[in-house]
């Protein structure tokens, strides 16, 4: 072995000899420590002597007792005597004396009775000066012209139309709408032209009483001419009749119109 190597051994041996002997030196210095640090040992405390006791009695349960039903005669309402009369416990009286005897007004008869009778409607009068012009008297020469000494200025010579404005006179117009009426005036149609003759439109009113539709050239047109069917057309498309709910949505029917020559 070289010396070296037994010098190393010596180290190690004696480095171990030092490390041991340091522990138990440190151990036995903390055990030192703990001991006279002043640290007491406390005693359990002693145990009590007193204790309680608590009895428990059994209380006894009385027995239950039927109820009893007594049985006997039901309650009646006494017999009521028919015969008898009828007796108050207490009268009404009243401190008033009335000398008069207390007797209501005797009830008049109504030959109405108590239903309320309506007023009969009034009858609507009659204009007799239009069942009758002639009896008016108001004097009006236009109605005899042959009994007149001149003729009156109604009349003229070769006059068409007459006095009258009833019917199809030249110039005028026509509606025949089934169960409807005219409100107002027929519009009279616009024209230029020299020409003369009847157009027909056939027409559609609704339940507002507005025409539609109007068709001019409709069955017992007389003319051709594209003015005075398309004047009759406008009118007619003016035209504005009664309101009804209960008429078909759209109701035809014709307008007349009676062209002449200006």
């Amino acid at each position: 072995m070289q010396p070296y190597q037994r010098t190393r051994e010596k180290r190690e041996k004696a480095a171990g000899i030092t490390g041991v002997a340091a522990t138990l030196v440190l151990h036995a210095l903390a055990l030192v420590v703990l001991l006279t640090s002043g640290l007491t040992y406390l005693d359990p405390p002693p145990p009590e002597r007193s204790s309680l006791l608590i009895e428990f009695e059994e209380e006894e349960l009385q027995p239950v007792k039927p109820l009893q039903s007594q049985v006997g005669r039901q309650p009646q309402a006494e017999e009521t005597d028919l015969e008898r009369d009828v007796e108050l416990v207490q009268k009404a009286e009243s401190p008033h004396v009335n000398d008069r005897p207390n007797v209501t007004p005797k009830a008049q008869p109504d030959p109405h009775g108590d239903v309320e009778t309506p007023a009969p409607p009034a009858e609507p009068e009659i204009d007799k000066r239009g069942l009758f012009p002639g009896m008016s008297k108001k004097d009006n020469n236009a109605t005899a012209p042959h009994a007149a000494a001149e003729a009156a200025e109604g009349f003229k010579a070769g006059q068409a139309d007459g006095n009258t404005h009833e019917g199809k006179t030249e110039g005028s117009a026509n509606a025949h709408v089934k169960g409807r009426n005219v409100i107002g005036s027929i519009p009279k149609p616009v024209y230029g032209t020299q020409a003369e003759g009847i157009v027909v439109v056939q027409v559609k009113v609704d339940q507002y009483g507005n025409v539609k539709e109007a068709v001019p050239g409709a069955e017992g047109t007389t003319v051709t001419d594209k003015t005075l069917w398309n004047a009759a057309r406008n009118a007619a498309m003016k035209t504005t009749f009664n309101m009804d709910a209960n008429a078909p949505a759209m109701q035809a029917g014709t307008i007349t119109y009676i062209f002449k020559l200006k």
